[in-house]
């Protein structure tokens, strides 16, 4: 806005002077001073207001120039996540990282290192923090509850130091169940169950049921287990604390228990052993193609060749596991049998895998194995039209029947460990009869 002009000011009153009476004149003349006036305040205020922020700007740096603060510096240390793909190494990703090839040579120094970091898996992760490279702290989770952390020593010694650390997790114990109706996976995984637990109901139960042959629609499992979870995020699947299921009529129930020495095992609810001295079947989830017949036509020979054992049909490389503990008496080539493995049993019994493509490292001769142990892999060696597993059980020398032999008990718990056990089952059981329960309310009414 311009200032008002004090020579315009003068002229108008010149002209009031000589052509206006003298009240008029009067009144023009206060007029013109009023106008005058307002014109110079307005003219001030706008300067005031213009140079207002420019003087707070500088106040406030006349205020930080007094404390004597600098701008917070950047700090050039970072954490790095390091996603693990097919055919990555860790000397290739701390190369892509720009992370020190040194640090990663000295912590490799470490044994604990070498057995926690040289295998690396896709889908794995690892963090890294560090400082323009210089590696401070490394970290791989081991499972769910461990972690493997690898940090640089402040202290004289080695570079780096390294530990696992236990994770806390929380345990919640959950009950599930379901009926099948085409297979027990789709049954479990609509009861919100893994592939793993699956497995592993398998394996407790495998010395009564074999779940390549006997399992049929409409049988029913009902599981106590514990989920694991850590930060309000569920990790995964513990152990099975108890687990019923119901086969061809038949109700069979296992109950977890920690027996004195600390080894844990299952029970049927009077305390017996669920793991007998031979399971059903050395192969998990695999097709019968041909069973124990005396009279069966060769396929390859064409003759009529008793099958003195039972055939699971698999693809090649399919782990084959001991079916009892034992001692391996034979590892080699074996006429038709191919490759072929048998191990000697207490009671006389002895047991044989053939047609294996290779043998398992541990189950060299005369060594002795545990039942579940693996001993092999199926394969197509010897008289085999296809890969499979011929199994045979063999009693004083006879052959009987894998599916439908009496499988030899084991001993039951007694005295303070029965009462312990009772003690830890009667809460999971009592969970699986209130799922049964509601299991029963759902099926159909004309069964």
């Amino acid at each position: 806005m311009r200032s008002p002009d004090p020579g315009q000011n003068t002229w108008l009153c010149r002209v009031a002077s000589a052509r206006l009476p003298a009240i008029l004149r009067s009144a023009v003349a206060a007029s013109i001073a009023l106008l005058a006036g307002y014109q110079l305040a307005t003219h001030i205020t706008d300067f005031g207001a213009a140079g207002s922020e420019p003087a707070a700007q500088a106040s406030s740096r006349s205020a930080a120039a007094d404390t004597g603060t600098a701008p917070e510096a950047i700090s050039p240390i970072e954490t790095l996540l390091l996603d693990v793909q097919a055919g990555d190494t860790l000397d290739s990703l701390f190369r892509e990282s720009g992370l020190s090839l040194v640090d990663l040579a000295e912590i490799l120094q470490l044994d604990t290192a070498r057995q926690n970091l040289r295998i690396l898996r896709p889908g794995d992760t690892l963090s890294v923090r560090h400082d323009q490279g210089t590696v401070l702290e490394l970290e791989r989770d081991i499972g769910i509850g461990q972690t493997f952390v690898v940090q640089r020593n402040d202290t004289a010694g080695p570079v780096f130091r390294a530990e696992l650390v236990s994770l806390p997790l929380e345990r919640r114990v959950v009950t599930a169940g379901g009926r099948i109706s085409s297979s027990l996976f789709e049954a479990a995984a609509s009861a919100g169950l893994s592939e793993k637990a699956v497995m592993k109901l398998a394996e407790i139960f495998a010395w009564d049921i074999d779940f390549v042959r006997d399992i049929n629609t409409d049988d029913e499992f009902t599981l106590v287990y514990e989920e694991l979870w850590r930060n309000g995020k569920k990790l995964g699947e513990g152990e099975i604390l108890a687990a019923e299921f119901t086969n061809r009529g038949g109700r069979f129930t296992a109950v977890r228990f920690e027996e004195s020495d600390g080894r844990a095992a299952y029970f049927s609810t009077d305390g017996r052993p669920m793991r007998k001295a031979f399971v059903r079947a050395p192969i998990s989830f695999a097709r019968i193609s041909s069973k124990f017949n005396p009279n069966r036509r060769h396929p390859i020979l064409n003759t009529i060749r008793a099958h003195q054992g039972v055939d699971y049909s698999a693809p090649t490389g399919t782990p084959v596991k001991a079916s009892g503990d034992g001692k391996v008496i034979f590892r080699g080539w074996k006429s038709g049998y191919g490759n072929t493995l048998i191990l000697q049993h207490g009671g006389n019994i002895t047991t044989l895998y053939a047609h294996l493509s290779r043998f398992a490292k541990t189950s060299s001769y005369g060594t002795r194995v545990r039942q579940g142990e693996v001993i092999g892999y199926v394969g197509a060696t010897g008289l085999a039209t296809a890969a499979h597993l011929h199994y045979e059980y063999r009693k004083n020398g006879v052959h009987l029947n894998p599916q439908t032999v009496i499988l030899p008990p084991a001993e039951p718990l007694r005295g303070a460990e029965l009462m312990a056990f009772q003690t830890t089952a009667q809460p999971l059981l009592n969970r699986i009869a209130s799922r049964q329960t509601a299991l029963a309310a759902n099926r159909p009414a004309n069964r």
